[in-house]
């Protein structure tokens, strides 16, 4: 129930407006304002007492009958990020979702050598992009239906479960059979790329509605998690030569490092910083005046001076301020008392879908460059990567040569990432065009592995130099659109705009990926000879 006393000063005396006892749990507002007479009226709410009771409280005890004034209560200042601890979090956060993908793609050695003469690289990426796809637009979907820390908690643990399964059944033990192994590993995938991509999608939510940098550190944390897990695999090959034993501890590494990930989120959640910034965004949110302005009830007027007493009609969702405005005109020049009756508490229902889908095309009417963007980046890299990069092989450098490809991707890639924190306001336009140039990479790959036997681009500097570029303007044109975008919508509308620049960015990610298989048919053609024989045996071997 909420209470509200005003007081008239005159000739400079302050004359109380009612005197009872009144005691809340919590002290709202006050709110001055000044009457068409010149008196000056002040409006306090207090939250959770009943009347009833504390009148009779207030004869047994007349002491407690005084109204006791308090101070305004001013506003906490903006807390800050001293010792970039939460950038720091957000950035391991960023490792975290994409961790376990990587860990499957990037020991690509051992899948070459176990799965010979088959697409095995091909077939991850396309079933990650795929079930990620629809792993997004879900997540899209359920981001005002579930909490955002029960999406990320779900994320992390279907991203722990096939890591721990496949490392410890498939490689370690060995139980399945080849063509087993290679479904095992499917699904695996498939159950990495759900619950990393609700858990990524959540997260640029996220931290959309923390300041611009944080969405950079996460952005970062991808590229992170490339580097860190290519620098796993090149130590773990460089110490013991057995594949099986290296790829073991290799795969133990990525777990321990993804537990890291989620015990930090837990804590990190907690801190007064990310509750300040996430509290703010959602008391931003349009909601609740919406369910209030619904509501019904009466206020009871009561002037102290005329001893009138007046009942209104009406909803009860204004504010106290407003609320004062009105209240004011028709206090005439005495003080008055208002007692409002309780609002009913009105259960949180879902949005309807035509509700839903306006919220989306309102927020990507203003973004949609920077969408269209992100996508395009992502489009073109994942016609390249991991999948043609994976096949480029040298008869010198053999199976070295695409894990060094991909490790320099990544480290250029994280490179890129930190450019993008470098402050500079791009138009989307300008973004897009940008993003649509790195098309050229496509045919100077290409030409890494063909013509078949011969390719135009022979030595093995060639595509090291082309995924550098690629990666540092991959890093950088992939993290400035999803950065920006944020800002360029109003803070309630953030994680939904998060979320929606994840749409578009795995719908880059998958279309890549179909474009992906065509350039397999060029790689199946054109191994070197040095490698051709060996591959046609192994899968007569192993029955592909």
């Amino acid at each position: 129930m909420h209470l509200e006393a005003g007081f008239s000063v005159t000739g400079g005396v302050t004359r109380p407006a009612v005197m009872g006892s009144v005691r809340g749990d919590h002290f709202k507002e006050v709110s001055p304002a000044v009457t068409p007479e010149g008196n000056i009226v002040m409006s306090f709410s207090f939250d959770s007492y009943q009347l009833e009771e504390e009148d009779h409280q207030a004869k047994g005890n007349p002491a407690k009958g005084i109204l006791t004034f308090m101070e305004p209560v001013i506003e906490d200042p903006e807390p800050q990020d001293l010792y970039h601890g939460i950038y720091f979090a957000m950035l391991l956060a960023g490792v975290g979702f994409l961790l376990p993908y990587n860990s499957f793609i990037t020991d690509v050695d051992y899948l070459h050598q176990k799965y010979a003469g088959t697409s095995i690289v091909f077939d991850m990426s396309l079933t990650y992009i795929l079930v990620a796809l629809v792993a997004v637009i879900l997540n899209n979907a359920l981001v005002e239906m579930l909490s955002l820390h029960t999406r990320i908690t779900v994320g992390y643990l279907f991203a722990l479960g096939p890591l721990l399964f496949v490392s410890i059944c498939d490689i370690w033990l060995d139980l399945f059979s080849l063509r087993q192994a290679y479904a095992v590993n499917l699904v695996a995938v498939g159950v990495v790329a759900f619950g990393c991509t609700v858990q990524q999608s959540s997260f640029y939510g996220y931290t959309g509605m923390l300041p611009k940098r944080y969405t950079q550190g996460v952005m970062t944390g991808e590229s992170t998690a490339g580097v860190i897990i290519s620098l796993s695999r090149i130590f773990t090959k460089l110490l013991l030569s057995d594949e099986t034993k290296n790829t073991i501890i290799f795969f133990f590494i990525s777990i321990g490092m993804e537990l890291m990930c989620f015990i930090l989120h837990l804590l990190v959640r907690r801190t007064h910083f990310v509750r300040y910034f996430t509290a703010r965004s959602r008391e931003a949110a349009p909601e609740g005046k919406d369910v209030a302005s619904h509501g019904t009830g009466y206020r009871v007027h009561h002037d102290t001076v005329t001893e009138e007493v007046r009942f209104e009609n009406g909803p009860q969702g204004d504010s106290p301020r407003e609320s004062l405005g009105h209240e004011t005109e028709l206090s005439g020049s005495g003080a008055y008392v208002r007692f409002d009756v309780p609002r009913p508490k009105v259960k949180r229902s879902w949005p309807s879908f035509r509700d839903m889908m306006l919220h989306r095309y309102i927020v990507s009417r203003i973004i949609w460059a920077y969408m269209l963007s992100i996508a395009m980046t992502y489009f073109i890299t994942l016609c390249l990567f991991p999948g043609l990069e994976s096949e480029i092989r040298n008869c010198t450098l053999g199976e070295w040569l695409p894990i060094l490809i991909m490790a320099i991707f990544n480290l250029s890639d994280f490179v890129g990432k930190i450019l993008a924190a470098l402050p500079y306001d791009w138009r989307g336009t300008h973004l897009l065009a940008c993003s649509c140039l790195r098309v050229v990479f496509i045919p100077l790959f290409i030409m890494c592995v063909y013509p078949s036997g011969k390719p135009a681009f022979s030595h093995p500097a060639w595509p090291c130099i082309f995924s550098l570029l690629m990666g540092i303007t991959n890093g950088y044109f992939g993290s400035v659109p999803m950065i920006l975008a944020a800002g360029k919508v109003s803070p309630e509308q953030r994680e939904l705009a998060g979320n929606t620049m994840t749409v578009s960015y795995m719908t880059g990610l998958t279309l890549g990926s179909a474009v992906a298989y065509f350039a397999y048919s060029l790689t199946s053609m054109s191994q070197n000879t040095c490698f051709h024989t060996e591959i046609y045996n192994s899968s007569l071997a192993v029955g592909y």
